[in-house]
This record gives structure tokens, sequence and C-alpha cells, in this order.
């Protein structure tokens, strides 16, 4: 392999644990719109969209008040996740020293991936964050800016971070590899190993160690 170039992230499930917080503040601002539960089911089969899009899904005839209670409730609930997994920030410091760049691409919408980033205090760590779309599925594309951005030619140089199914078809299909993050609690490994990712990790610390061996001193 190349010396690596460029890793290029997901955000939830993969920066913090933030699909718990996602879910609440779903259910905070969706329920009192619709007058009825609504089940953690419901919501997930709309992801693959920004947050835009599952508002726009469950709550089409309330869609601006449905967008605005989320990000309200997204901010203030953050407390649920108040920092990045154990070892990230960590990670992300040691890349930027060993001048390997840095990219985000992320379903989520561009104003709850700005306050996640901001809580997390790595709003400067990433050289371009490419984020997700109401109507659909955007990181092919995301990925793709991302590569062109950096002037990345040999997709060797370059791997993606991502802990869903659709990250590793995703990467499939841009041509570049991705390491499936298997250590939150919400990581299906069965369903990722199902689908053959390049790599797949348990926890940040192997993922660090493995990356280290592949960056050139």
């Amino acid at each position: 392999m190349e010396r690596m170039k460029a890793v290029i992230f997901d955000l939830d499930g993969t920066i913090g644990n933030t699909l718990p917080l996602c879910i609440k503040s779903f259910k905070n601002s969706i329920e009192p719109l619709l007058g009825r539960s609504v089940s953690e089911k419901e919501i997930v089969a709309t992801f693959g969209r920004s947050e835009e899009g599952t508002i726009m899904a469950l709550v089409p005839n309330d869609y601006e008040k449905g967008i605005a209670d989320y990000l309200h409730h997204y901010k203030q609930l953050h407390e649920m996740c108040p920092a990045p997994f154990d070892g990230i920030i960590e990670l992300l410091n040691e890349l930027i020293q060993k001048e390997v760049r840095l990219a985000m691409v992320t379903g989520k919408g561009k104003y709850s991936t700005e306050i996640s980033l901001e809580k997390f205090d790595i709003d400067n760590h990433f050289e371009i964050v490419e984020t997700g779309h109401a109507i659909g599925d955007r990181k092919t594309e995301g990925i793709k800016s991302v590569l062109d951005f950096f002037n990345i030619i040999n997709k060797d140089e370059v791997i993606y971070v991502g802990d869903s199914p659709s990250d590793i078809l995703v990467c499939k299909e841009v041509g570049i590899p991705i390491a499936a993050a298997a250590w939150a609690d919400t990581a299906d490994p069965e369903k990722l190993m199902e689908l053959g990712p390049e790599q797949i990790f348990y926890t940040i610390n192997d993922f660090s160690e493995w990356l280290g061996t592949k960056i050139l001193d």
C-alpha cells in the first residue's frame, strides 16, 4: 500500500455515540406534532437522508417546525454524548501531526453536524466536511468531492471509516477501501462482515495501531 495520505471519517457511531441522541431528538420533536409515539424502527427506516429528510418523511405538514424543534432538542440533549469515543481526539491529532489529511463525509445535516463538531471541540480538525441531503443519500457524491478536493488519484492512498453497512456499499461504488467501525454499541458487526469490508475494527485502539502501520513517520 502507498503511504496513506487521507482519512475520511463518518460521524454518527464512528466519531461519537450520537445515534441515541439523534433518536431521542427525533422523538421529542416529531411526537408532539403527530400526537402519537414514534418507534425507533420508524425513525431508522428513514435514515440515509439527512435529518431534514427524516422530518420531511414523518411530518411533512409541519416540516419547518419539525426541523427547528429537532435542532433545538439535538443541541439541548447533546450532554447525552458530551465527548467523542475515547481515543478519537488523540487519533485525529496524531494524524494531523503526521500530515495526513482529514475529511468528514456524513449523512447528517449541515446544522446538526456543526453542533456535534463544536460540542466535541473538533470543528477545526477536518479540511473539508460533506454533509447529507434531505432527498437521499449523497455519501457517494460527498466522497468524490473529497477525493477531488485532496486531488487523490490513487485510491489506495485514502480510507473511509464508517459504521453502517451502507458505508461499505458506497465505498465499493467509489472504489476506495473502508475500515468498518464496529466499536459503537449501535454497530452490527455481522452485517458489516457480510459485505466484505477491507478491514473491520472492534476498538479504536486497534484501528489506531493498524493505521499507524500505513503511515510513514
